[in-house]
């Protein structure tokens, strides 16, 4: 009597891959979009170098699935777009200087490209050390609400033996 011997098909139900490894393996040249010069525009004869070799073959890069993206701004954006900011409403003047909410804008960081003239009062997650002294030496203040987004680097120190 013979022996019965399960098909393919049922054998590889709920197995993802078939058994071909894994899912790039098996695919057509659509993965790394076509072959060769495909996608360049050029055809045959073509004289000139119509692409940028460097760039246009391979893969290049990736993107971090979970990247914690902090979106910074100068105070020097400040001291020019200050009127308009406050005819926007997006900020406040009051007798002891501008108050800015820079979630409202859409930034999470205050970083201390340029100067501050006038005396700014900033509420802020997160902003640079030298921000914050420029603030402060204008009369302003920044209220931080999470700290510092990139503290001090620590320097490892190895002593020669």
């Amino acid at each position: 009597m013979t022996t019965h011997k399960r098909k393919k098909l049922v054998k590889y139900r709920g197995s993802h891959t078939h058994g071909g490894g894994a899912k790039k393996k098996r695919r057509g040249s659509g993965n790394r979009g076509g072959r060769g010069m495909a996608g360049t525009g050029k055809r045959a004869d073509s004289k000139k170098p119509s692409i940028n070799v460097a760039t246009y073959f391979g893969k290049h890069g990736f993107i971090k699935k979970n990247a914690n993206i902090v979106r910074a701004i100068n105070l020097e954006y400040f001291e020019v777009h200050m009127d308009d900011l406050v005819a926007q409403s997006k900020a406040e003047k009051k007798a002891d200087g501008f108050h800015i909410d820079l979630s409202t804008l859409g930034y999470d960081k205050l970083l201390g490209g340029g100067q501050a003239t006038k005396k700014y009062h900033f509420t802020v997650r997160f902003a640079a050390a030298g921000a914050i002294e420029k603030v402060k030496q204008a009369g302003g203040q920044v209220a931080v609400l999470e700290g510092k987004a990139a503290p001090e680097p620590v320097k490892d120190v190895k002593k020669k033996q």
